[in-house]
């Protein structure tokens, strides 16, 4: 299944405002990385969100909502948020949550 396009465009039109901001195709999907490292994208109806995971564990007690897991295995402080969550508000705080935790990385080069 391919990855949500208009989903991916108002994603994206949110973080390519910020700094040191791009996008790469990977896993059937779309990523956005920030001074190099993961923070999110999209991956087929869901937006994808590196939150870490002190916010990872709050995150998934909250609506539409689920672990980042494509291999059976979850991947560590990153969630899956069903379309229905995506709303404009609802997107923006997701990339909003995700960029502060990336802040927080060293640059990757």
């Amino acid at each position: 299944m391919p990855y949500n396009e208009e989903l991916d465009a108002r994603a994206f039109s949110i973080v390519s405002k910020w700094a040191n901001i791009s996008r790469k195709k990977m896993f059937g999907g779309v990523c956005y990385l920030m001074n190099g490292n993961m923070l999110g994208g999209v991956y087929k109806d869901y937006l994808i969100v590196r939150l870490g995971e002190i916010r990872q564990e709050k995150a998934l007690k909250e609506p539409f909502i689920r672990p980042f897991d494509i291999t059976g295995k979850p991947m560590k402080g990153w969630v899956m948020v069903e379309s229905k969550g995506c709303e404009d508000k609802q997107l923006r705080k997701w990339l909003e949550d995700a960029r502060v935790f990336v802040a927080t990385l060293p640059e990757k080069k």
